[in-house]
């Protein structure tokens, strides 16, 4: 099984561009970030069309997220738990930044498609509710260790867990990406006992999922690794490989991050976690 994550920033806007990865890439399974409309205009005939089956969580011209999946999806959950109070504001949190879904696949796993806060500035009330939703994250991902099934929380992280993660580390020394608190956010998520696949994959140093559309960043390769699929225990024996697709940075209209897509073996009877390799 083949899932990639992908924030498309408007999925409206990149249609051509989106659906040609797809054709090309074939994943089983597609997690967007930033859809950046509500559900009724989220564009589902044309991913229907290829074979998909479409759950949206969206939002009028911000955030929004989706799974898109070859196979039968059940369980949805739109939304972390713990919104009440939890918004920037102190208001409940209605911003549409997390979507979950049982694929129903031979071996079912479960997947989440996270748009983490972005958290700017940080002197403002985004920075406290960027680590809040972390908290909200990490007690979640808890409750879902305990049903002990594989499960993957992929998408846009929006964190720098290391300096190795960003061409020029310095330049995002007063950002929330690489601010202490995120990067420790981020740990404490996989010291839960979740395993990140690009490390799982031996990626190397320079694999960025992102690019800024301004100042040559991607001429330059002046990129960020923000996106990431962290996998319970029971996925990571099943792991195959990670691919990070930087082509699609240079296609027609691109957004500004490229997907990342894993391979999981979903076999009766998995291999030992011992012979987890890079594709």
């Amino acid at each position: 099984m083949r899932i990639a994550t992908w924030n498309v920033n408007s999925v409206n806007a990149r249609l051509p561009t989106v659906l040609a990865w797809l054709e090309a890439a074939a994943p089983d399974v597609v997690c967007f970030q930033e859809i950046k409309t509500i559900d009724e205009k989220f564009p589902r005939e044309a991913f229907e069309r290829l074979g998909y089956n479409v759950e949206t969580h969206g939002q009028k011209t911000y955030n929004g997220v989706a799974i898109l999946s070859k196979f039968p999806l059940s369980d949805i959950r739109r939304g972390l738990p713990g919104a009440e109070g939890a918004g920037p504001d102190g208001a409940d949190d209605d911003q549409a930044r997390y979507i979950e879904a049982l694929i129903e696949a031979p071996v079912p796993v479960r997947v989440g498609a996270i748009y983490l806060p972005n958290g700017n500035p940080v002197g403002t009330g985004k920075f406290p509710y960027k680590l809040a939703w972390f908290d909200r994250l990490n007690a979640h991902a808890r409750d879902l260790l305990a049903l002990e099934e594989p499960f993957v929380l992929c998408g846009d992280y929006n964190v720098i867990p290391e300096a190795v993660d960003a061409k020029n580390p310095a330049d995002w020394v007063g950002d929330a990406l690489f601010q202490p608190e995120s990067r420790a956010a981020f740990k404490a998520l996989k010291w839960l006992g979740l395993s990140e696949a690009g490390e799982l994959g031996e990626q190397p140093p320079g694999t960025y999922t992102f690019w800024d559309y301004q100042a040559g960043a991607w001429q330059r390769n002046n990129g960020i690794r923000i996106d990431f699929h962290l996998l319970s225990p029971q996925a990571a024996d099943r792991f195959r490989g990670v691919e990070t697709h930087r082509d699609a940075r240079d296609m027609d209209k691109p957004s500004d991050h490229v997907p990342v897509v894993i391979e999981l073996d979903m076999e009766e009877v998995a291999a030992p976690s011992a012979s987890l390799r890079a594709a």
